[in-house]
């Protein structure tokens, strides 16, 4: 159940959740992941079978992409947990909360599927990691549902990016079709919260604007206990799939600055406006990081052009 703080800003939502819900049913598209995956490709293995990169050819930067986009989607039960607990189980919301999960699981199945069929990275290696990751549980665990909402707003559309991003460094047009057909859902999974959170602030907007600030301030993609996370974190910074100039690029300044206005709302309280005052210059530091980082990698890219498949 909600948090009792929160049961009073879901009642106030409501007809809102209502409202886009149904948006998402009618936009979403139904697909089937056997249809997607190129069965052809597979073939029985004997147990000593030691997989190696060259099998798929794909580099190491993509590799980590798959891996840790493969397993963060595996550990949606813990997810669905988090997501039912502020959100609940009755009525519009916990009607989401359900086709939020079962969409989801359709990602992980894909994937799965598609990495088993193709063996673009090593499959045994996915499998302890998805068995270390799963006995774990660990995930982002907002307190309150501002906070939730302003949570996944971001980071369902950091995932719609990294999603892209990685297919679209996929030489294989399967992969790439995969990955855009899962990308495709995250951005409907994106539009939803942020419309959502859009909501909060109209009824809210102190309350809105502390919870933005606060995940701006501790964002974290999903996969934390996903083993060699951090290894792979840089990795896919460093390749360009995902790091803090696209963070701030696509994420900061057109959700929570261009569609939330956040420096155009009012009546906030003074905590919310000292929130604001630091959510501002937090997006300001991340946009000069962002660009260290983006011309470093671009002088790097200069001197070593060919991505290592090892």
């Amino acid at each position: 159940m909600p948090h009792p703080s929160d049961i009073a800003l879901l009642e106030a939502l409501a007809e809102k959740g209502e409202q886009l819900l149904q948006r998402h049913l009618c936009t979403a598209k139904e697909w089937f992941p056997h249809q997607l995956v190129p069965w052809s490709r597979s073939r029985d293995y004997g147990e000593d079978h030691e997989w190696s990169p060259d099998e798929a050819g794909v580099p190491a930067a993509v590799r980590s992409a798959l891996f840790v986009n493969t397993l963060t989607e595996d550990n949606l039960p813990y997810y669905f947990r988090d997501i039912e607990r502020m959100f609940g189980r009755d009525g519009a919301w916990g009607e989401w909360v359900r086709r939020w999960t079962a969409e989801e699981g359709r990602h992980g199945m894909v994937l799965t599927q598609y990495l088993f069929a193709g063996r673009a990275i090593d499959p045994v290696e996915l499998e302890r990691g998805r068995m270390i990751q799963m006995s774990t549980g660990e995930v982002p665990e907002p307190e309150t549902v501002a906070d939730g909402l302003a949570y996944v707003s971001l980071q369902e559309l950091a995932t719609r990016i990294s999603h892209f991003n990685t297919g679209s460094r996929l030489t294989d047009p399967v992969g790439r079709v995969i990955m855009r057909r899962v990308a495709a859902d995250e951005n409907l999974h994106f539009l939803f919260y942020r419309d959502a959170m859009s909501a909060v602030i109209e009824v809210d907007p102190s309350r809105a604007v502390i919870a933005i600030e606060r995940q701006v301030k501790n964002f974290a993609m999903p996969g934390t206990g996903i083993p060699g996370f951090a290894a792979h974190s840089k990795a896919i910074a460093d390749s360009g799939i995902y790091d803090l100039a696209i963070h701030h690029d696509q994420i900061l300044q057109p959700v929570v600055v261009r569609d939330w206005a956040i420096e155009k709302i009012e009546g906030l309280s003074a905590e919310a406006e000292e929130a604001r005052i630091r959510l501002m210059k937090q997006i300001d530091r991340i946009a000069r990081v962002g660009r260290r980082m983006a011309a470093r990698r671009a002088e790097k890219a200069a001197s070593d052009p060919e991505p290592a498949l090892a």
